[in-house]
């Protein structure tokens, strides 16, 4: 497993949404995205900031991706 790339909130958006997760409900600051086979998460959206990297292997985890993958993502 690569090391753990740091992205912001919007990166992230754009790459789940690539990946085929469309925005359900946003409540305040945190964004729900579903996938078409069942796959749910929640992006929280802070300006400025990036993801921790606690949280952000945690998304991972819910949408089934690795770190190496998400990296080839962030460099297309």
């Amino acid at each position: 497993m690569g090391k753990l790339p740091i992205v912001t909130a919007k990166e992230l958006l754009r790459i789940l949404e690539e990946l085929g997760f469309v925005i359900v409900r946003q409540k305040g600051s945190h964004i729900r995205l579903k996938h078409s086979d069942g796959r749910v998460v929640t992006v929280p959206i802070h300006s400025g900031q990036d993801i921790g990297r606690g949280l952000l292997r945690k998304i991972l985890r819910d949408v089934e991706i690795s770190p190496d993958e998400l990296a080839e993502l962030l460099n297309k």
